[in-house]
This record gives C-alpha cells, structure tokens and sequence, in this order.
C-alpha cells in the first residue's frame, strides 16, 4: 500500500513515524506531504529570512524521508498563513493522486495551531475529490478514497484515540529520525525546553500503557465519505 503522511509543515509527522516505519517493514510504500514551507518554525532565529528557513526545513524533510526510504512532496504555501483556497486544493488533489494513496495519516480537526485545522479540513474534502474524475490534474483520479486517520495533537485537546499501533521496536528509530529537524529540535528546546526525545517519549509510552504495550501511537479514523474500511489497514 502507499502509506501517506499529509502535514502542516516539516516536523509535523511526529505523531505518526513510528507506525510509517512500521507500515515500510511490511512493504508499505511512504510519502510526506507538507502543505507549508515551515518558513515560520526557526523560532531561535528571528531575523532569519523567511526563503532562508524554508530552504533549511525543507532540506531536514527530505534528509528525514530519505532515511526513511520515502519521498517528499512540498506545496510550498507560506508558514502561519494557510488558506483554503481553490489553488490549494488542486494542488493537494494532485498531491493524493500522485501518491495513488490508500491510507492519509493527518491532523486532528482540533488542534492549537490553525495549519493544522486548515489541512486538516483540506485533506477531508481533497481526498474525496481526488477519487472523482470531476477535476483535472496531471495524475489520474484514484481508484477508491484512501483510509484517513488524525493523529493526536499537541497541547490540551481531548483526544479520543480508537485506534493503536505498537511501535516498540521502532521508537529509537523515530527519535533518530526527527532528529535531522535539526532546526526544530532547537526550536523546541528554547521554546519547551524539550526535544524530540520528550515530546515523543512521554506520549508513545502514555499510549502504550493504555494499549498493552511499552510505546504506541493513537488515532482517531476521520469520519469522511469513503475514509473507513471495514478491514484493517493499520499493521
């Protein structure tokens, strides 16, 4: 299958590259999709210009997918400002139908940050588009909707996880990885005094705990036309 991570901006697959590697062990196919150029995110260089930290978050997720034996796919959208507007959605119409997706791993509908809400009502109505021969894009229109699943957000938001991956074997791995957000782990340690390490860390074991397991990651199916299978998808 062709596993898809549909995000906000570069570092935003945190809630779910465990299962990704997961999903690549059994033969899965991985794409990162990033709707903004994360122009926004080197919150411990101000000044920097905004072209400049686009170039660096942009280089750390193609490093990151590379060593994940995935690829990249960037809407290139401004950071802090994304719209939904007609030619956003063509171009993530395109996005899911270059990817022939079957599962979109995206954000929750509730969330701190509003990139995040914003793809996430984008990837609901796109992926449902992008099954219907009704708009025209280089790639051809997807034979069924892909499965869709929300990760869990950031921040104090009630998430009412039903689905549970065991990513045991696979946490040092992710940490490894997001770990060439080089970029992001500074930010994060100036802005939350915290670094991939906790941010993960404490959540996947929170979540293995509720699942059986020592580290898991939760999801939430998005209730969308065509978006739940009545067979399994996760591994």
């Amino acid at each position: 299958m062709n596993i898809v991570s549909i995000m906000a901006h570069q570092d935003d697959e945190m809630r779910c590259l465990g299962t990704l590697l997961k999903c690549r062990q059994r033969g899965d196919q991985l794409f990162f999709v990033t709707l903004t150029d994360g122009s926004s995110g080197v919150l411990q260089d101000p000044p920097l210009p905004r072209k400049t930290a686009a170039q660096i978050r942009i280089r750390e997720m193609k490093n990151l997918a590379r060593a994940a034996g995935g690829t990249c796919l960037f809407l290139g959208e401004r950071d802090a400002f994304l719209f939904d507007q007609p030619s956003v959605r063509m171009k993530l119409i395109e996005a899911i139908r270059k990817t022939k997706a079957d599962v979109i791993f995206t954000h929750y509908h509730e969330d701190y940050n509003e990139d995040h809400t914003t793809t996430h009502r984008l990837v609901k109505h796109c992926a449902m588009l992008a099954s219907l021969p009704l708009l025209p894009t280089v790639s051809p229109p997807l034979k069924t909707n892909p499965a869709i699943f929300c990760v869990e957000p950031h921040g104090p938001i009630a998430f009412p996880a039903a689905y549970f991956v065991d990513i045991t074997p696979f946490e040092s791995e992710k940490i490894r990885l997001l770990g060439m957000h080089t970029s992001q782990e500074a930010a994060m340690q100036k802005a939350f005094n915290a670094g991939f390490d906790k941010l993960c860390h404490r959540p996947d074991a929170y979540w293995g705990e509720k699942s059986g397991c020592e580290f898991a990651e939760a999801f939430v199916p998005m209730a969308a036309r065509g978006a739940i299978k009545p067979f399994p998808v996760l591994p």
